[in-house]
């Protein structure tokens, strides 16, 4: 009985040290509407590159992203090749600073 005490608790040890123990974010995501209510304003184009981003044509740190949506405002974001799925939650989580900005993600070029 006592080396079977000895390997669940070394088994335990292991798993306790090897896990990670890091918050997961979520990024909450909807399905398109057809026909959306549209404000008359051309939409923000972002480029999302593994390296920048760039929202209409000028280069913006993802930190420090400023945009001036207007209120229902649509944001087209176009990944660009070799862009990981974490560079792209990092953008959706840093776009939650505008929440009356809708945000379509379009694929890959």
């Amino acid at each position: 009985m006592t080396p079977l005490v000895d390997v669940i608790f070394l088994l335990l040890l292991f798993f306790m040290l090897t896990s990670t123990f890091s918050k997961f974010a979520e990024v909450e995501l909807s399905a398109a509407s057809a026909g959306g209510a549209s404000t008359g304003a051309p939409p923000i184009f972002l480029q999302l590159y593994p390296d920048r981003l760039t929202v209409n044509g000028q280069a913006q740190p993802l930190d420090a992203l400023v945009l001036e949506p207007l209120e229902g405002q649509s944001l087209l974001v176009a990944l660009q090749t070799d862009v990981t799925a974490q560079r792209l939650t990092d953008l959706l989580v840093a776009l939650r600073a505008f929440p009356d900005l809708d945000v379509a993600v379009l694929g890959s070029s």
